[in-house]
């Protein structure tokens, strides 16, 4: 049984057009290179039709996983979410006690984090030890180097 993952309704239309893409202009695509390569002979020995097959059972794959992504995909109404404790969907402002750093960070689906803008996935270490922190908790997190403690400062809402 797979999970319920929550997104955005940005983040699920993202994944909604890469499979209409994946689905409309991939599949097509593949399919195309597979008849052209089977057009030049002997499929025994015919590294290009090989090749051709190969890509297209990967994006088979990668269709097949994006269905069951959405298939399990939920949108969250975040005006109902309570900000007094760290969720998902959450902008959390932390400070980490070592040397000081401030950072605010906002808590998503794993196929929305981007650390670019500042998107963490819920399923990363800091977001693991993020979840259900308060104003005022320290949270640590155990990473490579040890155990990092983080201050959470503020929780809000987009």
């Amino acid at each position: 049984m797979s999970k319920v993952s929550y997104y955005t309704a940005e983040g699920l239309k993202k994944l909604r057009d890469e499979l209409n893409h994946l689905k409309d202009v991939e599949r097509p695509k593949a399919s195309q290179a597979i008849a052209e390569a089977r057009d030049k002979g002997d499929l025994s020995e015919n590294a290009e039709y090989d090749a051709a097959k190969e890509a297209q059972g990967m994006l088979e794959m990668r269709i097949s996983k994006l269905e069951e992504i959405l298939a399990n995909a939920r949108i969250i109404d975040e005006s109902q979410l309570d900000t007094s404790k760290v969720l998902i969907h959450s902008t959390v402002k932390i400070k980490n006690q070592e040397n000081g750093m401030e950072m605010t960070y906002k808590l998503v689906a794993q196929s929305e984090a981007d650390l670019a803008v500042g998107k963490i996935s819920v399923d990363s270490p800091i977001g693991k030890g993020l979840l259900g922190k308060k104003v005022g908790d320290t949270a640590e997190i155990i990473v490579p180097n040890g155990i990092m403690k983080f201050d959470v400062i503020e929780i809000t809402r987009d």
